[in-house]
């Protein structure tokens, strides 16, 4: 590990230290709903750079805009790809963006808490618990309104599928809202989306024609992943065999990750880009998506596509792609022939 990464580490652990009780009196919020409420503006904070974690909390932005619809949303991330996944939400008013790395640029850093605080907020919505930064952003911005991100016992009990990470604050701000005097919301938790344009998803076909030069379905896969989330070449190309002697009739297409890499040694067709956008209007002119816990595969089911996750941690039930036909595997059990029964199952669903 790098000097840098363990100063990282160390910082970690005392700024979650002295954040980790802010907002632990949340439930003893005063709210006299003999006033009328209205929401106008809703600050929603999740300071993290992956794509995967920012595409996470598009069914929250979802729900937010339709439980009010004319609101204004700012967010509160990390680097610069929230304008990219957010590009056709027309409720995002503002992107606060933290810097990547905050104490090599302490202007900008300061200046980012700056804005916030110079805005006022009907509700701030914290997301991850265990974000110190987005604690402090809720309790340093001003807002009528402010939940933390805590877990809620009830609420646990009541949604089976509340641990996911998408969904679990959905479920708290559906929640909260009752808390304010709406009505009781129990309808289903929206898919995560991109909200690709007809334009970008004509252009994804025209990329795949181009690749595959026939008519026939494709399913795409995608071989890389983060440390030990990443299966061995091996692993890959002995499960790739498979899928070739079971899908015949079909294309299969490699996304490439953006260190231009493969697990199975660049045997299929590829496509590599760089253009968020572009990979998910590809990703959404094939059939289903095959590939390991990432943010590429949060991607694939961002754009609606059949998605199949495989899982070899022990988090699939906080990750997990859901809606479209999604289903998620566990590695650790069964064997590629079990596993080839759920993508078929999957494909005749999709």
């Amino acid at each position: 590990m790098s000097i840098l990464k363990k100063v990282n580490k160390v910082r970690r652990i005392i700024t979650h230290g002295l954040t980790k009780n802010i907002g632990s009196s949340q439930n003893n919020q005063i709210i006299d709903l003999t006033q009328k409420i209205e929401i106008k503006r809703v600050l929603i904070s999740r300071p993290n750079h992956r794509l995967g974690n920012l595409l996470l909390i598009t069914p929250l932005v979802q729900d937010v805009i339709t439980a009010f619809p004319a609101c204004k949303i700012d967010l509160f991330v990390k680097g610069g790809l929230a304008p990219i996944v957010f590009k056709n939400y027309p409720n995002i008013n503002y992107i606060i963006e933290l810097p990547k790395k905050p104490f090599k640029n302490l202007i900008a850093y300061f200046k980012v808490w700056v804005k916030i605080k110079q805005q006022k907020y009907d509700i701030v919505i914290n997301v991850d618990k265990n974000s110190s930064s987005g604690r402090l952003s809720a309790q340093f911005a001003d807002a009528k309104y402010k939940f933390f991100g805590e877990d809620d016992e009830a609420l646990k009990i009541e949604h089976i599928d509340y641990v996911h990470i998408a969904k679990y604050p959905v479920y708290e701000f559906r929640h909260f809202l009752t808390k304010l005097g709406f009505a009781k919301n129990d309808n289903t938790i929206p898919s995560l989306d991109l909200k690709l344009s007809s334009l970008e998803i004509k252009e994804g076909h025209k990329i795949i024609q181009e690749l595959v030069k026939n008519d026939k379905k494709t399913i795409c896969m995608f071989t890389y992943a983060t440390s030990d989330k990443c299966y061995s070449e091996s692993w890959w190309e002995e499960f790739y065999e498979r899928l070739l002697t079971e899908y015949q009739d079909y294309n299969i297409i490699e996304i490439l990750p953006v260190e231009n890499i493969s697990q199975i040694g660049f045997k299929a067709l590829t496509f590599y880009s760089k253009d968020i956008r572009e990979i998910g209007s590809v990703i959404a002119n094939t059939e289903i998506f095959i590939g390991a816990d990432s943010g590429i595969m949060h991607l694939a089911s961002s754009v609606l596509t059949p998605t199949v996750g495989l899982f070899s941690r022990a988090n699939l039930k906080t990750y997990e792609p859901y809606n479209n036909n999604s289903v998620a595997i566990n590695t650790n059990t069964g064997d590629k022939e079990e596993w080839i029964k759920i993508i078929n199952k999957a494909l005749i669903k999709s």
